[in-house]
This record gives structure tokens, C-alpha cells and sequence, in this order.
């Protein structure tokens, strides 16, 4: 499909290559949000993702020991390997390839995400996305909440040309309606193209819409590149997008209405004021968040 003169689809405004850093005792991670060209893409406030990395046999689980969180929740997509989380609210639980795990950390708790015992006698290849989404200030001090999304529970779509899978997440595309259930109106998709497939994806104009690419190479529009560990930054302009893949390709669609309220952000904490940050400090000092009964 040659697009390159279509002005019907949104507008690209950055490619932008993600930022490697350390997370934990045991993740690498590559992060192209927040960084210096984009704080946020409302309701999107992060994306981490991580690996692929190859984990070596142990006996000791690594990850991200206990942290807190208020005012968000986190969606972690799984594609390869297993993780156990679980939170001083009395939620546990393992994650392996295909599911997603959608916390609302919401009025706060602490939160462990380490690699699962059997996985980590095993060793193999880890590769996770982690995203956190905001909370309209009304929700931030929601009870905290899991939801366990089994890849099972996760509706998948045909692309129109037979190329390629759409799993619906979130929201409602093409009249499925994805397993999670959010605070504010989004889209969440994992679309899977394999070489040579297209798709034109179809959001609401005023939704922020961004494409991460996690794996593969593909041309956006017919002449604009993207390629792995890349998020595409799109306008307002039209409801449509199209995606050309150059090689097999996955690309998560992160498509949601933008929160337009203050946002007062420090470490694991967002909030809408910093009143309200230095509360949610003072409250996981005085150990208001919760304690796991093995910490020392």
C-alpha cells in the first residue's frame, strides 16, 4: 500500500529511542518514557521494558524486592518467562507468557516483583513490558486492586488481511472488548504482524495514541521507520494509523483519553499536588503501606 501521500492519518510527531538503565537487582531495562522529549502521554505515564535478557540458573529469585506505590496502576504484559508479584494487600500471584497483570496500586501499598522459583532454578530468557497508567484524582485513593489476566481471557483478532493477530487488553476494538477494566476511557492492544503484513488501526481522534515496538521493524504511514524498542508519538488529526511490517513485528498500541488534571509525580508516587506527595511519603515512612511479614 503506498501511503506516502495520504494525509489521512495522524500525524507522526517522534520516533523516540528508549533510555537503558538498571531497575532492581536483576531487570535491564530500556525505557523510552518519561524521558527528555516526552514526560507522558496521558493516561500513559511510563513504559519499562524488559530484556530480552537471559537469566542464569540460581536458587535465589532476583527482580525488584519490595517498593511502594500510590495514585497509578501498573500493567505488566508478559512475553517471556515468569514472574511472581505480590503486595501488602494481600495479593500473589505468577505470570507467564502471554498473561497480563494489572495492579492498581491506587491509595498505596508495597509491591515485590521478583522471577518465579522454578524459573529461576531453570534459568531462560525474560522479556516483560511494564507499563503505569494514571489515576483521575477522583480514583487515587481507590482500595488497592489485581487483576489477573490469563492469556486465555485475552480476546484475539485476525488483521484484515490474514497476517497478523490483534489481542485486545483493554477498551473495546473492532466491537471486542478486552478482559481489564480501567479508570479512565483506553485502547490497549499486542498486535502481532508477520512479515509483510499491514494494518490500518482505527482509535477515537481525541485519544493520545502511541505504538511501541517491541520487537521487529516497521514503516509507519509507508515511509516513516520504526523499529524495535521504539515508541511512535501520534496526533489528533485523523482516527487512523497505518502500520506496514518489514519483519515479523510486535507493536503494543497504547490508545487512551488524556487526563487533564495537575500531575505531581516523586519516585513510585503520583499524585495531583505536592501536598498530597508529601502525605503519601510520610504515610510510607510511618509503614502505613503495609509491610511483607518475612522483611527483616
Amino acid at each position: 500500500m503506498d501511503t506516502t501521500t495520504d494525509t489521512t492519518f495522524r500525524r507522526i510527531f517522534q520516533v523516540i529511542d528508549g533510555n537503558k538503565k538498571a531497575v532492581g537487582d536483576g531487570f535491564q531495562v530500556t525505557s523510552p518514557m518519561p524521558g527528555p522529549r516526552i514526560r507522558q502521554l496521558s493516561p500513559f505515564l511510563l513504559i519499562d521494558h524488559i530484556g530480552p535478557m537471559t537469566v542464569a540458573p540460581s536458587d535465589k529469585p532476583l527482580g525488584s524486592p519490595p517498593h511502594p506505590h500510590r495514585g497509578f496502576e501498573t500493567v505488566t504484559i508478559m512475553y517471556q518467562g515468569v514472574l511472581a508479584h505480590r503486595d501488602t494487600a494481600g495479593h500473589a500471584g505468577n505470570i507467564g507468557p502471554g498473561d497480563v497483570q494489572w495492579m492498581t496500586a491506587g491509595a498505596g501499598l508495597m509491591h515485590e516483583e521478583l522471577y518465579e522459583k522454578e524459573f529461576t532454578r531453570q534459568g531462560g530468557t525474560l522479556e516483560v513490558v511494564q507499563l503505569w497508567v494514571n489515576m483521575p484524582q477522583k480514583d487515587k485513593m481507590a482500595p488497592p486492586n489485581y487483576q489477573d489476566i490469563p492469556a486465555a481471557a485475552i480476546k484475539t483478532l485476525p488483521t484484515p488481511d490474514g497476517k497478523g493477530t490483534i489481542r485486545v487488553i483493554a477498551g473495546t476494538y473492532e466491537g471486542v472488548s478486552g478482559p481489564a477494566t480501567t479508570f479512565s476511557p483506553m485502547t490497549m492492544l499486542d498486535v502481532h504482524l508477520t512479515k509483510g503484513a499491514e494494518l490500518t488501526l482505527n482509535l477515537p481522534a481525541d485519544y493520545n495514541v502511541g505504538l511501541y515496538v517491541v520487537k521487529g521493524d516497521v514503516q509507519l504511514h509507508g515511509n516513516r521507520p520504526a523499529a524495535t524498542k521504539q515508541l511512535v508519538v501520534l496526533g489528533w488529526d485523523s482516527q487512523e494509523a497505518h502500520i506496514t511490517a518489514t519483519e515479523d513485528s510486535i507493536v503494543l498500541v497504547l490508545a487512551g483519553e488524556p487526563i487533564e488534571e495537575p500531575l505531581a509525580t516523586y519516585g513510585p508516587f503520583v499524585m495531583n499536588t505536592n501536598k498530597e506527595l508529601m502525605q503519601a511519603i510520610a504515610d510510607f515512612e510511618s509503614g502505613a503501606m503495609g509491610k511483607f511479614e518475612d522483611d527483616e
